[in-house]
């Protein structure tokens, strides 16, 4: 009974994973106390997005996950 954590970027970095494995069902605070110190402290910046199964969550704070589901935790994106 859990959902899968996707980190992008220099979030894998910080996770030292690019996939985890978390107790579901899941909202956001379980998430962040599920997560190593760094990648939580990371993830609560505003500039990181949160998708469920593909679809971004305009707030954070609503995710409400279920076992199976797939949560990206997406960094900020920079270009050239």
């Amino acid at each position: 009974m859990t959902a899968t954590v996707l980190l992008l970027g220099k979030l894998a970095d910080l996770g030292g994973v690019a996939e985890m494995r978390v107790p579901a069902p899941l909202d956001w605070p379980g998430l962040i106390a599920a997560l190593p110190a760094p990648l939580a402290q990371a993830a609560q910046g505003t500039k990181v997005r949160l998708a469920v199964n593909g679809v971004l969550l305009a707030d954070k704070t609503t995710l409400a996950a279920l076992t199976g589901d797939e949560i990206a935790l997406l960094p900020p994106v920079s270009g050239g």
